[in-house]
């Protein structure tokens, strides 16, 4: 039999570690990354809702125009995204209702995946006529959603709820509107 050199063999095990090393060093990466808490693209801009609440579940009433009750559950897998209105909704308010709205329409084929319910007094006057043209108007019955309503005047803030009638994430009044539209891109496929 041939005898083994020992250089040559010391050299061919540096080698095979040097291959193993190539494909082990982005799993042991993504280990020491998922290990300190970061996540790529997973950060909303939306703050979550914890402890997880389902509304269709606990019959949270929301009494529309017409008189009939919001349907949590929906028929067809669509989100909901809750306006919840503070004190003496006005232009500030008005402007990011309207940005709310415009995300909606900004999802083009996918828009119809989106429900837009205002809850709560709409801001009335020759300016803001076109609010039932993109939302439904409703009010909180028991005020179940009050704690999610913003106290200062002239802000709104919002709630994402699953056509399950899970609530998802809030938007706490001052929210960036763009920042709203992301999450939306992100869960409307």
């Amino acid at each position: 039999m041939n005898a083994l050199d020992p250089a040559a063999l010391r050299k061919s095990r540096l080698k095979l570690l040097l291959v193993a090393s190539i494909f082990a060093a982005p799993f042991v990466l993504a280990l020491v990354l998922t290990l300190s808490g970061w996540q790529p693209g997973a950060q909303g801009n939306g703050l979550p809702i914890l402890p997880q609440r389902n509304f269709a579940q606990e019959q949270l009433p929301v009494r529309l125009a017409d008189g009939k009750d919001w349907a949590w559950r929906d028929s067809e897998p669509r989100l909901t995204l809750v306006a919840l209105p503070g004190p003496d909704c006005a232009a500030r308010c008005y402007a990011t209702l309207t940005a709310m709205a415009k995300s909606r329409v900004m999802l083009n084929r996918n828009q119809s995946r989106l429900r837009l319910l205002y809850v709560g007094t709409p801001p009335v006057d020759e300016q803001h006529d076109g609010m039932a043209n993109f939302w439904q108007l409703g009010q909180d019955v028991d005020g179940k959603l009050a704690q999610w309503r913003p106290q200062q005047p002239d802000t709104v803030s919002a709630v994402l709820v699953e056509s399950d009638g899970t609530a998802l994430a809030r938007y706490p009044a001052g929210f960036d509107p763009s920042g709203l539209f992301r999450d939306l891109r992100k869960v409307i496929k």
